[in-house]
């Protein structure tokens, strides 16, 4: 799997962030027109060797950060379905964040704790915490979920015959062009 210096190049720098157009003109610093680079970069891309080659590193790199499409999906399905009751207890508390099961946790985006304090100077006194939860993106995640699944289509898909009454159909273009010269 010989590539070139600058295939090299290039799929190196697209495992940055799969950015063919930016990795095409990093290895051809001469390109200047992102369509070039577009065009050449997705040219590339389908080269049998360079696809290879980034295969095989993404590949070792899922490998050694255990990363998988797998465990990703299970992510987003965990953000997805999570059920806000699990953050409080029987009497509608709010639950400490040290007693939250791990799968809850990891949907909890972020947390503000905000101390609250009685009076003023040496009478000051400590009552107790306000506590705000912030929650992972659920709608996100759901639709990241869609997406993979092909929920949701970008673009239509038309097939099938459409039928009109042009008078014309059917007419070789010599027969149109006599049609036009003689009015």
């Amino acid at each position: 799997m010989e590539l070139t210096e600058k295939q090299n190049i290039f799929a190196d720098e697209y495992l940055v962030d799969l950015n063919a157009t930016r990795a095409y003109k990093a290895a051809y610093p001469r390109i200047k027109s992102d369509d070039t680079a577009a065009a050449a970069g997705a040219r590339l891309l389908r080269n049998v060797k360079v696809a290879e080659y980034i295969q095989k590193r993404m590949d070792d790199r899922a490998k050694r950060t255990e990363i998988t499409q797998d465990k990703v999906l299970r992510e987003l399905a965990k953000l997805g379905f999570f059920d806000i009751r699990k953050l409080f207890d029987e009497n509608g508390k709010p639950l400490d964040i040290v007693s939250l099961d791990n799968e809850t946790a990891a949907c909890i985006a972020g947390l503000d704790v905000m101390d609250i304090y009685d009076g003023s100077g040496d009478d000051k006194e400590f009552t107790g915490y306000i506590k705000k939860y912030k929650v992972a993106d659920k709608l996100k995640a759901l639709e990241l979920l869609g997406k993979h699944l092909g929920m949701f289509k970008d673009k239509v898909e038309l097939s099938g015959q459409v039928d009109s009454n042009n008078p014309y159909a059917g007419l070789t273009t010599e027969e149109l062009k006599k049609l036009i010269r003689d009015g």
